[in-house]
C-alpha cells in the first residue's frame, strides 16, 4: 500500500486518533470541534491545485544528506539588543518539576541580563526522573547556553534550597545519583570568572518553572 494523500491523512488522523494533548492544551476545545477542525482542512486539500505528494516529500528527505540530530531540548531565544551585543553578566534562574517522585520531569531555565530583558529561555523533557535530578538538569541547561553566549558572570537563582546549599558547600550530596549532576554543575560554574548562588521563593523563578513544566507537556 503506498503512502496517503494529505487530505486521506488528515481524514485517518481526524477519525483514529485521540489528540488528548491539543484538548488538554484547548480546555474548551472539544474532540468532535477539533475533528470538524481537521475535516475541513482535507476538504481544502482536496479542493486546492495540486501539490507535491507526500510520497515525494518522503523521498526528498530519505535522499537528502544526513543532518546530525537536533538537542532534545525547547530553546525559545528572545530578541538580543539592537546592538546584538551579549552581556557579561547575566541572571540564570532555573528549575525543575517532577509530576510524582519519580515520575515524568522537565528541566527548564531563564536567562536574563541584569535588567531582566530575556535572552533565552530553554527546556527539556527528562523522562522519568526526581524532582532533584530536574532540578539540576534545569540549572545545567541554563549555565551550558550562558557559556554558549560567552558572558563571563552567572547570577544563579533557584528555588530548590537543597541544590543552592549542596552547591554552596554547605551541604554534602550523599546521593549517588545526583552527583554526577552536581559535578557537571561545579564544573560549569567554575567555568566563568564569577558567580552567585541565591535561593528564591518559587513565586520568583515563575519563568524558569513555566519552562519545566512545558517541557513535560510538550515532551521537548
Amino acid at each position: 500500500m503506498g503512502l496517503p494523500s494529505d487530505p486521506e491523512l488528515l481524514r485517518f488522523i481526524a477519525r483514529e486518533e485521540a489528540l488528548a494533548q491539543t484538548l488538554r492544551a484547548f480546555p474548551g476545545l472539544t474532540g468532535a470541534q477539533l475533528r470538524d477542525v481537521l475535516e475541513r482542512a482535507a476538504a481544502a486539500l482536496a479542493a486546492s491545485p495540486p501539490r507535491e505528494s507526500l510520497q515525494a516529500r518522503v523521498r526528498e528527505k530519505r535522499d537528502a544528506p544526513a543532518q546530525p540530530p537536533a538537542q532534545l531540548s525547547l530553546d525559545v531565544p528572545a530578541k538580543r539588543a539592537e546592538t546584538g551585543a551579549v552581556p557579561t553578566r547575566v541572571r540564570v534562574y532555573s528549575d525543575g518539576a517532577a509530576r510524582g517522585n519519580p515520575g515524568p520531569a522537565g528541566a527548564g531555565a531563564v536567562i536574563t541580563d541584569p535588567e531582566g530583558k530575556v535572552l533565552a529561555r530553554l527546556g527539556k523533557f527528562l523522562g522519568a526522573q526526581t524532582n532533584n535530578h530536574a532540578e539540576y538538569m534545569g540549572l545545567i541547561i541554563g549555565l551550558e547556553r550562558a557559556r554558549e553566549l560567552g558572558v563571563a558572570q552567572v547570577d544563579v537563582f533557584a528555588d530548590s534550597e537543597l541544590m543552592i546549599r549542596q552547591l554552596s558547600g554547605r551541604y554534602q550530596v550523599k546521593s549517588p545519583t545526583l552527583k554526577p549532576l552536581y559535578d557537571r554543575a561545579r564544573m560549569l560554574l567554575g567555568g566563568f570568572s564569577r558567580h552567585t548562588l541565591t535561593h528564591v521563593l518559587r513565586a520568583q523563578n515563575a519563568a524558569a518553572d513555566e519552562m519545566s513544566n512545558r517541557a513535560i507537556d510538550e515532551r521537548m
